[in-house]
């Protein structure tokens, strides 16, 4: 936990809860990046705009950083590509399973007050917690 900086994480999930409400209030939509992306993907589809937008600015905002001057972080994956894929493949599944992902019901569902949202969350937190007992655990990764 060295690595823990508490004000830029204070800043980010600011930045991450204004970006929601804005959204919220201007377009009436959530910000659930599962189901914008899903959107987006769409052909034909009158929303597809707003959508590409937000998702474009989602990408940018490493190589805006960047640009800023500040460091990057080194990423290092310790996974194979065929487990980086697997791990895709499931959080896709989750996220159609349980009708959307960490950002849509976590940050703004949440903050709406919705009960299907906060069992979603909580069965999100509690599926993470076991998974990292059996790995580190049980299988001893």
């Amino acid at each position: 936990m060295d690595q823990f900086t508490p004000v830029s994480a204070l800043g980010g999930g600011l930045l991450i809860g204004l970006a929601a409400a804005i959204l919220l209030l201007a377009n009436g939509r959530i910000a659930g990046i599962s189901g914008i992306l899903d959107g987006a993907l769409q052909r034909g589809g009158s929303e597809s705009a707003w959508r590409l937008a937000f998702l474009v600015g989602l990408l940018a905002a490493v190589p805006s950083m960047a640009l800023a001057g500040y460091p990057l972080p080194a990423v290092r994956v310790d996974a194979t590509l065929p487990v980086v894929a697997l791990a895709g493949v499931l959080v896709g599944f989750g996220t159609r399973l349980g009708s959307g992902c960490t950002s849509g019901h976590g940050v703004c569902g949440i903050g709406r007050g919705s009960g299907r949202s906060i069992a979603a969350t909580l069965t999100f937190l509690a599926s993470a917690a076991v998974t990292v007992f059996v790995v580190r655990h049980v299988i001893g990764a």
